[in-house]
This record gives C-alpha cells, sequence and structure tokens, in this order.
C-alpha cells in the first residue's frame, strides 16, 4: 500500500481516512482504467500517483471539505447522476466512498460505458444503492416528457444531485445539466483553474435554466500547486420546456 502514501497524506490534510477497502477499490479501478486505456482512450493521465491526485481526490474533495469552508450537504442515499462521466470521474470515487448514494454515470460514447460496466461488477458497486450507465446524449436524456415521441424514461428533473466535471464552459455546461435537477438541490460543476469570467458568461443562462449560483469555491490540491474551482448552483425553478435545446446547439451557440 506505499504507492498510496501520499493519497492518504492528502485525505488526512483534509480530515477524512479512507479505509482499507475503499483504498484497493481505488487500486482496482486504476488498473482496470490503465488497461482499458490501451484499448480506448479513456484519460491521458495514467501515472498512479498523478491519478490519485488529478483524478480520485479532485472527485472527492467537494464531499469531504469540512462544513464551515464549503456548505454543501453530506451524501447519504441521494439520486445522482454524473454528465459526461468519461472514464468515470468523479461518479465512481464517489460511489466508492459514499456507497449507498443511488448513481447514474451518464455519457454519450458507448465504449466508456462497457468499460464502466466492467467496472461496476468488478468493484461490486452495486453492493448497497443501485448504480447504472445510461448512453446518451444531455440534450436528449434531458428533454420534457411532452416532446418525446416515444415512451422512454423520464430523467428531466428527476435527480438529488448533479455533478459534471471538465465538461464544457459552464453556460453550455449548465444547460445539459440543470433540466436534470430537482427544483431546491443542486448542480455541482467541477473546473480547472480560476473561473471568474467563465462564472460571470454563465450568469444568464444558469438564471434561464432555472438555477442560482450559490457558491464559487477555488482550491489548491494538497501538496501541489495545481488550481481547481468548484461551482455550486442551485435550482430554484423549473427549466423552461424550450431547454435544452437540439443537440449540438449549446456547445455551438452558447446561452449568454
Amino acid at each position: 500500500m506505499d504507492s498510496f502514501s501520499q493519497f492518504i497524506e492528502d485525505c488526512k490534510f483534509l480530515h477524512f481516512d479512507p479505509t482499507m477497502e475503499q483504498l484497493d477499490q481505488l487500486l482496482d479501478f486504476f488498473e482496470l482504467m490503465t488497461d482499458y486505456n490501451k484499448k480506448v482512450n479513456l484519460t491521458t493521465i495514467t501515472d498512479f500517483e498523478e491519478v490519485c491526485k488529478l483524478h480520485f481526490l479532485d472527485s472527492l474533495i467537494p464531499f469531504v471539505l469540512p462544513e464551515d469552508i464549503f456548505p454543501f450537504p453530506r451524501l447519504s442515499c441521494e439520486k445522482m447522476i454524473d454528465v459526461g462521466t468519461g472514464a468515470g470521474f468523479p461518479g465512481i470515487p464517489l460511489k466508492i466512498f459514499f456507497p449507498d448514494i443511488r448513481l447514474t454515470l451518464m455519457d454519450s460514447l458507448q465504449k466508456r460505458l462497457t468499460f464502466l460496466d466492467e467496472v461496476i461488477l468488478s468493484l461490486s458497486l452495486n453492493r448497497k444503492g443501485e448504480i447504472q450507465t445510461l448512453h446518451g446524449r444531455a440534450e436528449e436524456l434531458s428533454t420534457p416528457a411532452k416532446k418525446l415521441r416515444q415512451a422512454v424514461p423520464i430523467y428531466r428533473e428527476s435527480f438529488d444531485f448533479v455533478v459534471s466535471r471538465a465538461v464544457a464552459n459552464l453556460s453550455t455546461l449548465s444547460e445539459y445539466c440543470i433540466p436534470f435537477v430537482k427544483i431546491n438541490v443542486f448542480f455541482l460543476s467541477y473546473k480547472a483553474g480560476h473561473v471568474e469570467e467563465e462564472v460571470q458568461q454563465a450568469v444568464k443562462a444558469i438564471s434561464l435554466l432555472g438555477g442560482e449560483i450559490i457558491q464559487v469555491y477555488p482550491y489548491t490540491l494538497p501538496n501541489s500547486e495545481i488550481q481547481r474551482s468548484i461551482i455550486l448552483i442551485q435550482k430554484k425553478r423549473s427549466t423552461p420546456s424550450e431547454y435544452p435545446r437540439k443537440p449540438g446547439l449549446p456547445s455551438k451557440k452558447p446561452l449568454r
């Protein structure tokens, strides 16, 4: 377990202690990811220590920060969707550390979800709270029911938390994510670096979609100079039925 020494030190710096089972699951996840990465491009980060800091720790930070620093609700049995999960971040680390959450890992690329199905099975992540993968585009999966031409599961405004990490600019990302979340609960966006300008450009879009920025928290990853930010958005009212727009439009013409 020596390879985890820095990760454990970083966790203790944040006042939480991973169990041996959690460390074993993270190690198994890393091995599955680096092996599958030889066939499908999941991540450019493959060094173990970098994965621990840039993927594992970064995924967990918003949910383990002391509440006096980042007053965010602790996770229990909430229904969460990870939009654009990619290689499973932040969803898989969150499921390992908060096993009772009911998690949906959503991505537009089936090859990534095939990998994540293997991870779920290998790590026995479905022993407690539910976990599933979901293939599709956010613009289609959160379409209002009245616009659908066939009977499909309704995901719009059905989740207690929406998380997304490094998927798109905040205006576009908000149009992808805010329609999924219930009223009065939260969308959490993980971002690299400083985001002041990006946040300012997204304020109008977030309001149009029914949301409100509650907090922007910039931080430095422990024992590094790597800058990150987390943006907490609360949904105050139902998203208008015209959003999200047709697939492709949120990225081509972000709301301003």
